[in-house]
């Protein structure tokens, strides 16, 4: 009497890390066969230092600092937010020229895909950071804190690049179309500017301070000033302000809370 056996499947599902590293080696050849965009993202920062620092600095005014100083820690925290419009442009790009839809064939995790894209943009991320520290000592900035908080500053940094790449990943694999996100993630330039990254929110009408200081980039700014020594938070600023190390992670956890799923469930479906 033989005995039936289930057959052998041709291949088995590699581990999910396994997955999520081979996703995150091609999101960074990607990134070393396209430099000029690297290069852009890396500059990009530090002009808008050179403008606002040197052509806005001389007629804004903050109270206990010079302006620069200001300055620093708010395009650093920018830089952070900045990772819903790459994250969204990566992703709809990998939609629309039906890369996602081929990774959905292979014997990987769900998980892997997003987390590959949003590990290497966490790395390239963290590496582009050093120009903008060097350009930012260069004009005058200084950490006047201890290295413990000043490290403490960029892991708030990284977890906030983190997390909004997470939110914009999962808009980019909604919208599917890479021009349309190109052109909502030119509209993301206006974030920045409705918080306390460039221009302290003192001085502004009643609401609108309170919408400053309820983004999130207006709670990794003071976060990041604060850590550095540059400035203490405002006592009479809303909470995530007041406390911004709090809020900056409370911010940070949200969005990876809600978007992580959200982005895999999506992968999963594909264009359902």
């Amino acid at each position: 009497m033989s005995t039936a056996t289930a057959p052998a499947p041709d291949r088995l599902a590699p581990a999910p890390a396994a997955g999520a590293l081979a996703v995150l080696t091609r999101h960074l050849q990607r990134i070393k066969a396209a430099p000029g965009v690297v290069i852009l993202t890396q500059t990009m920062p530090i002009t808008m230092l050179l403008f606002f620092g040197y052509v806005f600095g001389s007629a804004l005014a903050v109270p206990g600092q010079e302006y620069r100083a200001f300055l620093v820690p708010g395009l650093l925290a920018a830089t952070a937010a900045n990772g819903v419009m790459t994250g969204m442009f990566q992703a709809s790009q990998d939609c629309h020229r039906g890369v996602m839809d081929r990774f959905r064939t292979l014997p990987m995790s769900r998980f892997a895909v997003p987390f590959g894209q949003t590990a290497a943009d966490l790395l390239t991320t963290a590496a582009g950071m050093v120009p903008l520290l060097l350009a930012g000592l260069a004009v005058g900035w200084r950490i006047e804190g201890g290295p413990f908080e000043a490290l403490g500053a960029f892991g708030l940094l990284l977890l906030l690049r983190f997390a909004t790449s997470w939110l914009g990943c999962w808009l980019g694999l909604l919208i599917r179309d890479e021009e349309a996100a190109g052109q909502l993630g030119s509209a993301t330039f206006v974030l920045p500017l409705l918080s306390n990254a460039y221009i302290p929110t003192d001085n502004l009408p009643g609401w609108l301070r309170t919408v400053a200081e309820w983004n999130p980039i207006s709670a990794m700014a003071t976060a990041a000033r604060a850590l550095f020594g540059n400035a203490s938070p405002a006592a009479d600023a809303a909470w995530p302000v007041a406390h911004p190390v709090a809020g900056t992670l409370a911010w940070s956890l949200a969005l990876l809370a809600v978007f992580v799923p959200l982005a895999v469930r999506r992968h999963a479906r594909g264009g359902e």
